[in-house]
């Protein structure tokens, strides 16, 4: 007998940017699972049909990028924690007629930092943010589940920063952008969240210089794989996590849900989405 084609995909606006089919299409070779996983672009004013429409169109769950995701976290009937926490959501699965959200950014964040620096743990521990938008919710939720004692979040319009720190609570401290530096300072991680740094767009201003011996810097830019920031701490030998490594992280529990395996985010694969973003 046949074993029944499960389909996943990913849904956008546009979409034929996403690495998500090269990345899911190369677990279901690897682990030999008859499925498959495309690219499905999806107006906006048309979100809600198609998720409505989800099992009739034979899909057992997809992923969600821009600008689907507070939406898609709106029309589900079940939500994670981390979905909760953050207000939006980039992965949907179907338990029977249930549609259920979960938001895996910040898991995917904290696991790549942690796969990248050995023995890596936030508890007890301050760090900067970077940014206030959807990517720097998912992350300063998964630090402070992991127990950071204080998150500096730094942010050019004060009024959002100070919006999340009151969402998340007392640990989270609003931070005008002109104070970057007196952030950044004495932390164990920085992280931008920005779009400073990516292909197009001006570097991110901060001098590398102010920052404490062993401060371990990240970037979720990818494209470029270093970006500037990321080149200057390395340049002083601090320790870089760099931004791929969280796209590949993040595709793991939903590939995990729609196929039932639990995928590794191997050098191959790693080595494999590299050789793809080099071509554009």
């Amino acid at each position: 007998m046949t074993a029944k084609l499960k389909r996943a995909c990913v849904i956008g606006w546009p979409i034929a940017h996403s690495r998500s089919p090269l990345i899911h299409g190369s677990w279901l070779a690897a682990y030999g699972i008859a499925g498959s996983y495309t690219r499905e672009p999806v107006k906006p004013e048309d979100l809600d049909a198609f998720l409505d429409n989800l099992a009739a169109n034979g899909f057992v769950g997809c992923n969600v990028t821009i600008p689907h995701k507070e939406g898609a976290f709106a029309k589900a009937d079940q939500r994670s924690p981390a979905a909760e926490a953050v207000g939006a959501a980039n992965t949907l699965w179907l338990d029977g007629d249930i549609l259920c959200a979960d938001s895996t950014d910040g898991e995917g964040f904290m696991a790549n930092l942690k796969a990248t620096v050995q023995g890596f743990s936030a508890a007890g521990r301050a760090v900067t943010v970077l940014g206030a938008g959807g990517a720097a919710r998912a992350i300063v939720h998964a630090l402070l589940v992991d127990g950071a004692v204080e998150i500096r979040l730094v942010n050019r319009t004060l009024a959002r920063a100070q919006a999340l720190a009151q969402h998340f609570g007392p640990r989270v401290v609003p931070v005008a952008w002109e104070d970057i530096t007196r952030a950044s300072a004495d932390v164990a991680l920085v992280v931008n969240t920005t779009a400073l740094g990516m292909k197009g767009q001006p570097a991110l201003d901060l001098d590398v210089a102010v920052l404490s011996e062993g401060t371990i810097v990240a970037d979720i830019v990818y494209v470029p794989l270093i970006t500037p920031l990321l080149a200057a701490a390395r340049a002083r030998g601090l320790p870089i996590v760099d931004g791929l490594g969280m796209l590949l992280h993040q595709a793991v529990p939903g590939f995990e849900r729609w196929f039932g395996v639990r995928p590794k985010v191997t050098a191959e694969l790693r080595a494999r989405i590299v050789a793809d973003l080099e071509k554009t």
